[in-house]
């Protein structure tokens, strides 16, 4: 017997899954427990419109992690700090600080944890970033740091 999955079974499938079951384990465990439905054609076809949406969504994001990306190519992002008389930084800028800077400055939000320093900023310069968009979409981002 065919049957869509409404819930992740161990040892048979994940849920919107369609899987072949024996008969009595479909109706003595499967449906009973609502772990299952039957495979009929209005099922089938609400799991191929579930799945067509999911996608769809994915493409929709993929394509606004691409525009963003393209987006942080042309942003600096600045800061002004005082340091010490080696021109070294008291502290140094964190991921934090730019995400901040990004929604005050520009708008776009970025969570924190996405955005990857290659070396602690600690210093005055400029600097490269990467910012971890979607999956495969990674921003560049540059970090000016200058003293008062």
């Amino acid at each position: 017997m065919k049957v869509i999955l409404t819930a992740d079974v161990k040892g048979q499938g994940k849920k919107d899954q369609v899987i072949e079951v024996s008969d009595g384990y479909a109706r003595n465990f499967l449906l009973p427990k609502k772990l299952a439905v039957p495979a009929d054609a209005g099922a089938l076809n609400e799991v191929k419109n579930k799945e067509a949406s999911k996608q769809h969504k994915l493409d929709v994001e993929k394509k606004n992690a691409e525009e963003i990306a393209k987006r942080l190519e042309t942003i600096v992002v600045r800061f002004v700090y005082a340091a010490g008389p080696d021109k070294r930084l008291y502290g140094s800028v964190t991921s934090k600080e730019i995400a901040e800077a990004l929604k005050k400055d520009f708008g776009i939000e970025v969570d924190k944890r996405k955005i990857t320093l290659s070396e602690p900023i600690k210093s005055f310069g400029t600097f490269k970033a990467d910012v971890k968009l979607f999956t495969d979409v990674v921003g560049k981002i540059t970090v000016e740091v200058c003293g008062k």
